[in-house]
């Protein structure tokens, strides 16, 4: 099987991208307060936690993860000629509703994970997937 034909300098962009709007998503910038209530944490109990991992394989293995995500998005891309920014933001959509929210969703209702967290949580994925599908096209 060949490798599907895409811009690799394109996927590790939108692979920082995705990384660098999660660091805004999650940052006091814009809903640092309200995931940390959502999780029911401070932010010392959240550092507490965090001095007892490795940060940066962390941060690494969140970097890979969205380089993965980069990815798929690329070659989910090739299947849509021909591309326009309105129908990149679609498949970007497409590939969070179809993928991401249920997945997430379910995992959330059996978790129990409080509804407006996995909104919002799950918003920073519909919106990283959009933004990297127009980054993809652009940058074809």
């Amino acid at each position: 099987m060949a490798l599907p034909v895409v811009n690799y300098l394109a996927v590790l962009v939108a692979g920082v991208l995705i990384f660098v709007l999660g660091g805004l998503w999650y940052s006091p910038v814009l809903f640092a307060k309200r995931w940390m209530a959502l999780m029911g944490k401070t932010e010392e109990q959240l550092r507490a936690g965090a001095a007892g991992s490795s940060m940066p394989v962390l941060y690494g293995l969140a970097f890979v993860s969205g380089l993965v995500s980069a990815w798929a998005l690329a070659v989910v891309l090739n299947h849509f000629p021909p591309l326009t920014l309105g129908r990149a933001a679609a498949v970007g959509v497409l590939c969070w509703l179809g993928f991401a929210a249920p997945t997430s969703f379910a995992t959330a209702i059996f978790s129990q994970t409080p509804k407006p967290l996995w909104l919002l949580n799950s918003g920073y994925n519909l919106v990283s997937f959009v933004l990297a599908a127009v980054l993809l096209t652009v940058w074809r």
